[in-house]
Parts: C-alpha cells; structure tokens; sequence
C-alpha cells in the first residue's frame, strides 16, 4: 500500500471512478448512496447548496472536474469518519486481504462467534438448509461473478479471513449454480452460505444437495446490497 492508509487509498479510489466515468453525476451518486450521505449532509459539508449536488448527479451541470471531484470525495470521507469510521474500516480489511473492492465488499470478524440466526435476522435472510453447525466468527460479502472468474483457488480460499466458521454472502446470484459448484472446489467449506438477491423459488435445484454433501447451511435473502452492507456493521 506504500504506505498510504486506508483513507487515501479508497479516496484515490472514488475520485478515480467518478472523473474516468462516463457518467460521473451517476458514480458520485452511487457512492454517496453508498456512504448513507444525503445530498443535504453532502452539501453542508462543503458549504454549499443540495441544488449544486443533485444538478452534478442528475448531469445537469457539466461533468465536475478533478478540483471539484476532490472535494465532494474528501466530503464524503469526513462525515464517515464523524460517524465513526464504518465504510473506511471496510474498505481497508478488504484491501489488507489483498482483493479489489469490486470483489469483495467487507470482510469481518467478530469479537465472539454468534449464532448464525442472528445474521440472518440482520438481513432479513431464509434459511434453506441448516448446516453442521449454527454458529458464525465472521462473514464475507462477495460478487460471485467477479469472485468465480478472477480468483484462483488460493485467492478464493482467503476469503475465509481468519476463520472457515464464517457465512459467505454471494452477491450478484442468478440461480446459485455456479456458487455451489465452486465451493465444491474448495476445502474447507465456511458454515454458512448466503444467496443474495434471488427468492427461494428461483434456487438452483441441486444447491441444497451441495450444501448437504459439504455440510453448510444455505440461505437466500432479497435485502437490497447497501441494506445488507449497513446492518452487517452490527454484528462488529
């Protein structure tokens, strides 16, 4: 990381997307929704009115250049950091694990291992199958695509973190196939699987199979991915 700390480096990050974008109003927006910041809040902080923010949002300013771009981010990251760190202390366990943010979007461990129902009820999860063991020290969230067409064995294994007695939350799911079949890739297997984004009914139709035959409980949830990233915090 050269030496540069978690702050500058998601920083670099959101400025970098937002001026190579080519929607920049629409970038600023997504990570702005992403911060919990309302358009007011964002505004406050920089001393301005919330008319100049959502007439960058909505492009109906011309595209912000880098000075401007620099300040929105730097705004977003100060009212994070008065609210006590959360989106900068997620983004930097992803970074120390070695994965892109776009792959990995929190990374987790609990002080305590809790009961795997209580995850559930952060995020408003159904369980499908219960598993060998009902009893979490961590979880990581993960675009499955992204996850299952980048990461080699070894890096798909250090998504575990320090501990296989995790809940792994798949994000971008279609049906679940390809998550279940890559698990059987990899050993051990966390306890829990989480399913994020498709209802009971559209579930692969071998996924409880897989999930009996390597012991994992299985769960579906339909919370919206910010949603599920905010009540996770939680359980810290």
């Amino acid at each position: 990381m050269g030496g540069r700390g978690p702050k500058r480096e998601l920083a670099e990050k959101i400025a970098g997307e937002i001026t190579l974008s080519d929607d920049p109003g629409a970038t600023l927006r997504k990570w702005r929704t992403d911060f919990d910041v309302s358009q007011t809040d964002l505004a406050s902080e920089l001393g301005v009115s919330s008319s100049v923010i959502s007439d960058y949002e909505s492009g109906r300013r011309e595209s912000p250049g880098i000075g401007v771009v620099s300040r929105l981010v730097e705004g977003l990251i100060a009212i994070d950091e008065r609210r006590g760190g959360d989106r900068i202390r997620q983004y930097g366990r992803v970074l120390s694990a070695g994965f892109d943010s776009d792959v990995v979007f929190d990374l987790r461990e609990y002080a305590t291992s809790i009961p795997l129902t209580r995850l559930y009820d952060e995020i408003d999860a159904t369980e499908i199958y219960r598993g060998a063991t009902d009893r979490v020290s961590g979880h990581t969230v993960i675009d499955s695509v992204r996850a299952i067409t980048r990461l080699s064995s070894d890096e798909f294994f250090r998504l575990y973190g320090q501990s296989t007695n995790r809940a792994l939350v798949f994000t971008n799911v279609t049906r679940g196939e390809g998550v279940g079949i890559a698990l059987r890739m990899v050993n051990p297997t966390p306890n829990a699987v989480i399913l994020h984004g498709l209802e009971e009914d559209d579930l692969w139709e071998h996924a409880v199979d897989l999930a009996r035959i390597d012991g994992y409980s299985l769960a579906v949830t339909t919370t919206p991915l910010e949603g599920v990233l905010e009540n996770l915090v939680t359980l810290e």
